[in-house]
């Protein structure tokens, strides 16, 4: 399994705002620090902030800040967020099935299986499990 990168700088960014939650980040910091595109960067604060993840404020002082306690705020909720929309294989996607082994295939079935359990696993860790401290060195 392979995530997008939209998931992957989301994680990276959220780790960060972990480490110190009570801060606000804004995404030019963030992009610095992660070497990562501002503009990128910028879409995924905001599906984050549609999810309820974070919050964002504009202005003087603004940027963006977790919701909530980064405890209360599982592994498996912000990948549901990041990824939506993103079916794991073709055949997963209601809106795009095009697989010629429809509707007999056992495969689908192992399929959904595994991400269940993945999603499952992830559910059981929190954004404070993996909080990112302090700017690498």
């Amino acid at each position: 399994m392979r995530l997008t990168t939209f998931t992957d700088y989301g994680f990276r960014a959220l780790m960060r705002m972990a480490g110190t939650p009570e801060r606000s980040f804004s995404t030019a910091e963030l992009a610095e620090e992660f070497a990562i595109s501002r503009h990128h960067l910028s879409k995924i604060i905001q599906q984050l902030s549609a999810a309820g993840i974070v919050i964002t404020r504009r202005g003087g002082g603004g940027g963006a800040q977790l919701a909530c306690d980064p405890a209360k705020i599982t592994l498996g909720r912000i990948l549901r967020a990041l990824e939506e929309g993103q079916p794991l294989v073709e055949c997963f996607d209601p809106m795009n099935r095009h697989c010629t082994l429809l509707p007999g295939c056992r495969l689908r079935v192992q399929l959904a299986g595994a991400e269940a359990a993945f999603l499952e696993h992830l559910d059981q860790s929190t954004l404070a499990d993996i909080a990112w401290p302090s700017a690498p060195d």
